[in-house]
């Protein structure tokens, strides 16, 4: 398989500083040559943006902060994502914050809209990161990310890169969530994504959701897109990242659920985020990150 591995060096979108250094922590993690021992082809290997540094750039809106440099790196991004895609490659995308996601999904939007290929997302993550900027407490738009490219929120992303809406919010999967704010919460079940908590995975069991997961994706798209953040994670397994919320998913379950993925053979494309090397310990967080991918792109115990 041919890989395009875009570095998305952004941390705009979060409270915290640090996931700008994050695709930099996975590159020295191993990421190339695990991937090419495999057998992928890595067609290209570098950052798609040119930015200031946060600092350098006003909060704009407060409800939307740093709004119009999120909006032009994840233009650069979706022009990238569409080519790769157009191409018949497999773009892979490694952030930054999850505000990245908006570029992904328009640039995937883009190019699947010229074949007529359906596709969802499975979005593995502590939070819904369905928030629009009326809801929002932070007004960070890495929580508001999903919402817009589904068509919620304000029309600078809701609008991102081409005009309407990106992805079918029936086309959602979610597995891992368990730290929802009201807004978005209601907002998540009046759009109609499908999701398993950490509750359904502790009633229901993990392989049971996992299966459930296939199902859902084999009755409803052609293609997917894995949308992994590293505080789906229980931090016990992923200290390295910028909300460590306690209870999350084992590296067992991370692990598991992206060979199972893998085997399915609809996954397209896939990003992984929220890696903040600053409290990271011995670059434990970036070193799974690259376990993942691996695991999602073929890698088997035996």
């Amino acid at each position: 398989m041919n890989i395009h591995i875009l570095e998305m060096p952004l941390d705009f979108g979060a409270s915290r500083h640090g996931s700008d250094m994050g695709p930099s922590a996975v590159r020295l993690a191993g990421l190339k040559g695990r991937l090419e021992g495999l057998g992928h082809k890595i067609k290209k290997y570098f950052s798609p943006i040119h930015i200031n540094p946060q600092e350098y750039e006003p909060i704009e809106n407060p409800r939307a902060k740093y709004l119009s440099p999120i909006v032009s790196a994840n233009e650069q991004l979706a022009e990238e994502v569409e080519r790769a895609v157009s191409s018949g490659d497999f773009p892979l995308i490694i952030g930054g914050d999850h505000s990245i996601a908006l570029g992904s999904i328009a640039g995937l939007a883009a190019a699947y809209r010229k074949t007529d290929t359906k596709f969802g997302v499975l979005y593995v993550d502590a939070h819904g990161d369905f928030n629009t900027a009326e809801t929002s407490p932070s007004g960070n738009i890495h929580g508001e990310c999903l919402s817009a490219s589904c068509g919620y929120g304000l029309p600078e992303l809701t609008n991102l890169y081409f005009a309407g809406r990106k992805l079918d919010p029936h086309n959602i999967c979610y597995v891992g969530l368990r730290d929802l704010d009201a807004g978005e919460k209601k907002l998540m079940r009046e759009a109609g994504v499908t999701a398993f908590t950490m509750t359904d995975i502790d009633r229901q069991g993990f392989n049971e959701v996992v299966r459930q997961v296939l199902s859902f994706f084999r009755r409803n798209v052609q293609a997917v897109h894995v949308s992994f953040d590293m505080d789906s994670l229980d931090p016990m397994y992923a200290p390295g990242t910028g909300y460590q919320l306690p209870a999350g998913m084992t590296n067992r379950e991370a692990l598991l659920l992206m060979e199972e993925m893998c085997d399915s053979g609809m996954v397209r494309s896939a990003e992984i985020v929220e890696v903040n090397p600053v409290l990271d310990v011995r670059n434990r967080t970036a070193s799974f990150a690259v376990d993942l991918v691996a695991r999602l792109l073929g890698e088997k115990i035996f």
